[in-house]
């Protein structure tokens, strides 16, 4: 896992490169969301409401697992 730094270039996260989704349980009233975008080979998470701040990066397999683990309910 890595936190991009806002003040490094990064191309890969110019608007319009990236597809970022929001979980389908966001209300859009700007409660507290992430967004998720994924790379050939990791998925970028952010705060919704700060899409310039910083991006966590994590391996697409881990996340795939954390996610799924999620919705499965399978984390204690």
């Amino acid at each position: 896992m890595s936190i991009t730094n806002p003040r490094e270039p990064r191309p890969e996260l110019e608007p319009g490169r990236l597809m970022w989704v929001r979980s389908s349980y966001s209300n859009g009233a700007g409660g507290e969301c992430v967004e998720c975008a994924l790379t050939g080979d990791d998925a970028l998470i952010r705060d919704s409401k700060r899409t310039g701040g910083p991006v966590i990066a994590v391996r697409r397999e881990p996340w795939r697992r954390f996610v799924q683990a999620l919705a499965g309910s399978e984390l204690p």
